[in-house]
């Protein structure tokens, strides 16, 4: 008699991700998907249990940034799946590759509003790459091996599957699908050309590095392409840890209030070789660096979605190619003679170093800027620092200087919130590493509960929480336009260093500059999730700008 290999339907879909290679995935449990829960239990996965799904979320979210490969979250319908909605619209903006599985109704109550019943392809359908119900547990195997290639192929992004209940309780009979690794569009030799020869002709080219598919060897490729054709190479929005600091070739961080220098590059390039970013709202300076639908300077565009390639600006060489393809094809590329341009690279470095050098000093006991120029030199370069929204990121993006590939986590989406879930996630896939979060006194507290989950998993991550007492960024736009007129934007805070010890982590409020190295190290020390409480006055609003309002703390 023949052994029956019948599973349920949960059993099928977690032998799926084994399959696919899923080291670790994220919940916040539900009884939509219980069958799924069970079946975890005997798998090889790591489960990292969450205290809401929009951390949960952010926190696959960050997995897939880390690793290039999709990252897993388990959520259950109605409130967790809208909950989880935060973290999908990071991914599709971040172009992350990323999948939500979502506990749906039984398919017997479908369209009579059940408990918490959502039509997930009509929410998520505008939100995601793709959205879909699977229906049969014999189709698991298929829809969900085309999920990872959605996820991964052109422009990654999120994937969302719906999950009948009794869809996961039935049982079929159906053989695995095989890991899927995705196609790869190369450069064609005659785009290769193309670009050599615009190379040949420039007089003044830049290099914009941004988007995701990128890998750790690409990045050094690329790296060795500017070398050989002295090309200074920027780094979009919150992009930064695709190009060393230290390179002599870095002109720096094309992000929000970028170097007039860098701006004065951009603008003034004949030849701009952007690779694998969209030069979406943020980089481009809403949308003013480059001219709408034809640029200026001559754009040569690498990305390896072709609906990406002439969306907003035409380019004068498109190259539909993933930034890893990109790199290997460009390796033996050399200019034909020394180049027009040759010595501004380290001009551009020049110009970047003394950008990012010395912060401005700001009101108050504790200046955030020397604080973040002292971590600068302290932190091993392979530290990995997260973010979430908020005017408080504006000194890490101009005085940290990234080193290391994939160590910079924040989202381009400017999603307040994720800077604490990402730490977990970054310290619980590499916990060798130093990861620091920074995190605003409002953005700190829209997912502030996943410092339990890094006690927890004994994950020793250090949030450096910055102050201020208001909606930062909202209120130095309120400023600008309603001078005066301060409504919704001032905050009460908790003591957030007795938060970190209430939860079993090491927490110190610090505020004065003098005060935070030595509670920095006693927090590092200390082997403990930490939260380093640090008050800023609230007319230090701006990394850049010396813009000041009167102080209402």
């Amino acid at each position: 008699m023949t052994k029956s290999n019948a599973r349920t339907g949960g059993q099928i879909l977690i032998d799926q991700l084994v399959a696919q290679g899923v080291e670790r995935v994220t919940c916040v449990p539900g009884e939509s998907y219980l069958a799924a829960l069970d079946a975890l239990h005997d798998s090889p996965i790591d489960v990292v249990i969450c205290r809401a799904e929009g951390g949960a979320a952010m926190m696959a979210e960050a997995y897939g940034k880390l690793t290039g490969r999709p990252g897993i979250c388990f959520v259950t319908r109605g409130p967790g799946s809208t909950n989880a909605a935060h973290g999908v619209h990071i991914a599709m903006q971040d172009s992350t590759p990323m999948i939500l599985f979502v506990g749906q109704v039984d398919t017997g109550m479908r369209e009579r509003e059940a408990f918490q019943e959502l039509d997930y392809k009509a929410v998520f359908g505008t939100m995601a790459k793709w959205a879909v119900e699977i229906d049969r547990p014999d189709r698991i195997p298929e829809l969900v091996a085309r999920a990872f290639r959605v996820a991964l192929q052109g422009r990654p992004g999120p994937v969302v599957i719906s999950l009948p209940e009794n869809m996961l309780t039935e049982t079929a009979a159906v053989a695995d699908a095989p890991k899927v690794e995705p196609a790869a569009s190369w450069p064609a030799p005659s785009d290769l050309e193309r670009l050599g020869t615009m190379l040949a002709s420039a007089t003044a080219p830049i290099v914009v590095l941004g988007g995701s598919a990128w890998t750790a060897e690409a990045a050094k490729g690329i790296a060795r392409f500017a070398e050989r054709f002295d090309l200074p190479v920027t780094t979009s929005f919150r992009r930064a840890s695709l190009f060393d600091a230290d390179h002599s070739h870095y002109a720096g961080d094309l992000g929000i209030g970028p170097s007039p220098k860098l701006r004065d590059r951009i603008t003034g390039a004949d030849v701009i070789l952007l690779i694998g970013g969209r030069m979406s709202e943020m980089p481009s300076s809403s949308y003013t660096l480059l001219d709408i639908p034809v640029p200026s300077q001559k754009l040569i565009h690498v990305h390896p979605g072709a609906e990406e390639l002439g969306r907003v600006y035409q380019p004068a060489l498109a190259i539909q190619a993933t930034p890893a393809a990109f790199a290997a094809a460009v390796e033996t590329m050399k200019p034909a003679a020394a180049p027009a341009w040759k010595g501004e690279a380290a001009k551009a470095h020049a110009d970047y170093l003394a950008w990012t050098d010395k912060p401005r000093e700001l009101p108050g006991s504790f200046q955030y800027g020397e604080v973040v120029t002292w971590l600068r030199d302290r932190l091993p370069k392979d530290t990995i620092v997260c973010n979430g929204a908020g005017n408080y990121a504006g000194w890490i993006h101009r005085h940290h200087r990234f080193h290391a590939f994939a160590a910079q986590l924040a989202p381009t989406s400017g999603s307040m919130g994720y800077g604490v879930p990402a730490a977990v996630m970054a310290k619980r896939h590499h916990p060798d590493r130093v990861v620091v979060a920074f995190a605003g006194d409002g953005c700190f507290l829209m997912n502030g509960q996943e410092f339990a989950t890094a006690v927890q998993y004994d994950a020793p991550l250090i949030v450096v929480v910055i102050d201020n007492a208001q909606y930062g960024t909202i209120r130095m736009h309120q400023e600008r336009d309603y001078p005066g007129r301060v409504v919704g934007t001032q905050l009460k805070n908790p003591d957030f260093a007795l938060y970190a010890k209430a939860f079993g982590g090491h927490g110190e409020r610090v505020e004065r500059t003098e005060d935070f190295a030595p509670a920095f190290e006693r927090a590092l020390a200390s082997g403990k999730p930490a939260i380093l409480h640090c008050l800023v006055d609230q007319r230090a609003l701006s990394v850049g700008k010396d813009f000041v309002p009167q102080a209402t703390r």
